[in-house]
């Protein structure tokens, strides 16, 4: 499966398929919330959360081509990623584009 964050794949034509998508919803434990709340007090990366975030992404990722694959794409094309916070420590990401055939 080809995924790029470009509306096109070079050298190939396309016939577009529709909007794929996956998200994913996570949290940290009450330990690592404090643990990042210390963090925020003197500043510098809280790496549980960076951590928590590209596991994020890469579920996200996997749940779109899966769709896509469903729907029997070739390949997805214009992928972007959107984040948002759900509830204190809790945050959404999703992953979406056009699945696309080769023709």
């Amino acid at each position: 499966m080809v995924v790029v964050n470009t509306d096109y794949i070079t050298g190939k034509n396309l016939d577009m398929i529709g909007l794929v998508q996956g998200s994913c919803v996570q949290s940290k434990h009450i330990g690592k919330d404090i643990g990042a709340g210390f963090r925020n007090l003197v500043g510098g990366e809280i790496t549980s959360y960076t951590e928590m975030m590209d596991e994020s992404r890469r579920i996200a990722l996997d749940r779109m081509v899966a769709q896509a694959q469903y729907y029997g794409a070739d390949a997805v094309v214009n992928v972007r990623f959107a984040s948002a916070a759900v509830m204190q420590g809790a945050a959404e990401v999703m992953a979406y584009g056009t699945a696309v055939k080769f023709i």
